[in-house]
């Protein structure tokens, strides 16, 4: 079953937090990617904070974007209550 990411938000601490379709929750922590490239270009809080989902996966100004199945595979699962 296909698991279609439906919401991202991002944290003051560079972490996604990602609703799917199903209902799972996830975290994904970004701060290891930052000193990569193109994700550099993310690195900035007022930058980070415009992440959004498009086609499938969380992306951000400039073309920077994160592969879906990196998200899925990579993040934690976590609780609503844990998030909210």
């Amino acid at each position: 079953m296909r698991n279609e990411l439906l919401h991202v938000t991002p944290t003051d601490d560079f972490e996604l937090i990602l609703v799917y379709a199903n209902g799972e929750h996830r975290r994904f922590d970004v701060k290891p990617l930052l000193s990569l490239e193109p994700w550099t270009r993310i690195a900035a809080p007022n930058v980070f904070e415009l992440a959004r989902v498009e086609y499938g996966t969380v992306v951000w100004p400039g073309n920077v974007d994160i592969a879906p199945e990196t998200l899925l595979l990579d993040g934690q699962p976590v609780q609503p209550a844990e998030v909210a």
